[in-house]
């Protein structure tokens, strides 16, 4: 075992590089920049360009920002001629047909010949059309606006972009979970401006279809509109935005205003290097985990954190929100206009705020923190659904991927119950008895549980059953839960799955520099050896926790424990990694290793 002064050495290290992290009383963190946003962004401004007439003035910034991320996308090509999400993904058929159809709307394809060409080969090796659809199946959320923005640079027929109903935003937002839409809850953007497209290029034969159709295009939009943000982007994201703002300038309305202020956004938001991220920043989400992650080492380190409680209480949702109709109480990922309160940021929110508990206690306001407490328990407690768990955004609204209730969702929903169960409340008993019969029909037959949000592109259908199982199993800690049969099994498949230099999960996108790191990813070891610290006290288990903390020790000692690994999932197998999850979860993580030394002795 790590002597307790080498544990200390590396929590403390770790914990400076968290702080240090910290602006103005929050973490805002960097989201990698991605290929497939930036392609998508790309599409978007040459889109503009060909259609757009009335506001000239801005065409040369767009050109400009059009040639920059270009130039920048082209630099991400693979070995294999494809495009992967993000600088260390593996290439995929989404991204590497959205990247050809940027540089044929950029009207660069004579310059880029040679990349696209073996583009081409990848997309093709990969059953081009068939690909794609097989890639999301029965969830047209991303494989219909990949094949729009196809067929709006000419590389597909209109005939293979399903019709997607933009009628159906004129209902009611309450009644859209009875329509079964085709497309998850955040993309009706998606769904209207591409729905137009279609319309647009490919008309339905059906004449009352029609008819119905182009009767619903003027209130339609005027749903879009409603739904914009102030910023102009649409859940602050890259490819969500740039695929309403292309089929919205390509079907006649490049001057319509949810296309210009949608434009905006995308010119505000591209980096200095010329690449775009899949979101402007998940603020919000990264500063809740950071503050617990500091929380969790206040016995451990001499100087208190900056954090800035308040910024956390201000990013409440106080309104009924406009994107998905939720009530108010909940908190989404970012403090930007475009965030949308969720059932993964609201518990996270929550239980920060329990964390620094003693500090808020004494305040003034401290009434009106506990109504906002409060708020935020009845927006989680509103939000369960009938199988008893946690879907993301919106209760009821079917089994399409991101819509469906989740294991690690449901678990961090849960903590954050049971967490500010301050007296007894048969509603709060039930939620997370109902929630605890949900992960138990949710468990694999191998003990472990799969999340939502997460996934390791390494691994069998990209799933990473390191993080739900670890997420899972810190609601059964919480919840002192940890002897039951379910949490045994689960903490046995983590025992099982360990890798050979002592870390969890990792692949081959991991080039470690020290040998003894193998191929395991900071992320993923930090989370099992946390979790693992609750089994120390037997052999095996104790045995296992040791050599997570050694590989964490050595990770910090390198300087690795900075590096991030691709495990983010933003919706529809989008990949990204974030810059704080590997401080953060190393700090959490050797902070409950040096507690359980500080017992031992």
């Amino acid at each position: 075992m790590n002597s307790s002064h080498e544990v200390l050495a590396a929590l403390r290290m770790a914990h400076a590089d968290l702080v240090s992290a910290m602006r103005d009383g929050h973490w805002v963190g960097q989201l990698s920049s991605s290929a497939l946003a930036t392609a998508t962004a790309i599409s978007a401004f040459g889109s503009y360009l060909k259609c757009g007439k009335s506001n000239e003035s801005r065409r040369p910034a767009i050109e400009a920002q059009l040639q920059r991320g270009l130039e920048w996308m082209v630099r991400q090509a693979n070995a294999d001629g494809g495009f992967g999400d993000t600088d260390k993904s593996k290439s995929n058929i989404s991204t590497t047909l959205l990247a050809i159809a940027a540089v044929k709307l950029a009207n660069k394809s004579l310059d880029y010949r040679r990349l696209v060409a073996r583009a081409e080969r990848f997309v093709e090796i990969n059953g081009s059309i068939a690909g794609i659809q097989a890639r999301y199946g029965r969830d047209k959320t991303f494989a219909v606006p990949i094949l729009a923005n196809a067929a709006l640079a000419g590389i597909v027929d209109w005939a293979e972009v399903a019709a997607l109903p933009f009628e159906a935003a004129c209902l009611p937002q309450s009644w859209y979970r009875f329509v079964r839409l085709p497309v998850v809850s955040y993309a009706i953007p998606a769904l209207v401006a591409i729905g137009h497209a279609k319309f647009h290029f490919d008309p339905p034969q059906n004449p009352l279809i029609r008819w119905i159709r182009a009767r619903s295009r003027g209130r339609s939009l005027r749903v879009l509109a409603q739904m914009q943000p102030a910023s102009g982007g649409y859940l602050e994201a890259i490819p969500l935005t740039s695929f309403v703002v292309m089929s919205l300038a390509q079907s006649g309305r490049a001057d319509f205003s949810v296309t210009s202020r949608g434009l905006d956004f995308l010119l505000a938001s591209q980096r200095d290097d010329g690449s775009w991220p899949i979101d402007t920043n998940l603020a919000t989400w990264a500063t809740s985990l950071a503050s617990l992650a500091v929380a969790s080492a206040k016995d451990f380190v001499e100087s208190s954190s900056l954090f800035d409680l308040d910024w956390i209480l201000k990013c409440q949702h106080r309104e009924r929100h406009p994107f998905t109709g939720s009530a108010p109480g909940g908190w989404g990922w970012s403090d930007l206009s475009g965030a949308v309160p969720d059932a993964d940021d609201t518990p996270a929110a929550l239980l920060a705020l329990k964390a620094f508990e003693t500090t808020w206690r004494t305040r003034p306001d401290a009434k009106l923190i506990e109504q906002q407490i409060e708020s935020g328990k009845n927006w989680l407690l509103g939000l369960q659904n009938r199988d008893g768990g946690w879907p993301t955004f919106c209760r009821g609204w079917g089994k399409l991927p991101f819509d469906r209730s989740g294991s690690d969702l449901t678990a961090h929903a849960i903590r954050a119950l049971v967490a500010w169960r301050d007296q007894p409340s048969r509603r709060v008993d039930r939620a997370v008895s109902r929630g605890l019969t949900y992960l138990s029909k949710q468990q694999r037959p191998d003990g472990s549980w799969l999340p939502l949000w997460f996934g390791n592109q390494d691994n069998p259908d990209d799933e990473n059953p390191v993080y739900g199982t670890c997420k899972v199993l810190c609601a059964f800690r919480d919840l002192k839960l940890l002897k039951s049969s379910p949490a045994q099994r689960a903490a046995q498949w983590l025992l099982q799955n360990q890798n050979a230099d002592g870390g969890w999960g990792g692949g081959t996108s991991i080039r470690w520099s020290a040998a003894e790191l193998g191929k395991s990813s900071v992320e993923e070891t930090a989370l099992a050896t946390e979790i693992m610290t609750e089994f120390a006290d037997r052999e095996n288990f104790s045995g296992s926790m040791e050599r997570g903390a050694r590989w964490l020790v050595s990770a910090v000692r390198g300087g690795f424990h900075a590096v991030p690994s691709p495990i983010g999932l933003y919706f529809a197998k989008l990949w990204y990694y974030e810059d704080v999850y590997p401080l953060i979860f190393t700090v959490s993580a050797l902070s409950r290793v040096a507690q359980l030394l500080k017992r031992a002795t």
